[in-house]
């Protein structure tokens, strides 16, 4: 028997892979291109960032426009959909202002 579709589930799913939410952060800062955005994101590595690129245009998160195949120069965006996910990111970001604090230094 197929379980149902949980719509809370596969979002929670995407968005908790490693770095996806750092590259939606990044590019709701406007289009990037690949280096500009692992630049960005920081810490990621080429292939990890390549294969989340991959899958957020492939679940329509993320638009990948190719601008010269010569050099390569690649760009992408966020879609309307990956749009969206700026009120997640503010909600994020105002929760964590009330509840985390930052790290001790001294410690």
């Amino acid at each position: 028997m197929a379980e149902a579709f949980c719509p809370v589930y596969a979002a929670l799913n995407l968005l908790q892979e490693k770095w996806t939410l750092h590259i939606i952060r990044a590019l709701l800062e406007g289009p990037k291109g690949f280096n500009e955005l692992s630049r960005a994101v920081g810490g990621v590595n080429p292939a990890t960032l390549s294969q989340r690129l991959d899958q957020l245009v492939r679940l329509g998160v993320v638009e990948k426009r190719v601008e010269s195949y010569m050099p390569p120069r690649t760009r992408y965006s966020l879609t309307p959909a990956g749009e969206e996910l700026e009120e997640v990111v503010q909600a994020i970001e105002r929760w964590a202002r009330r509840h985390l604090k930052a790290p001790d230094p001294a410690r």
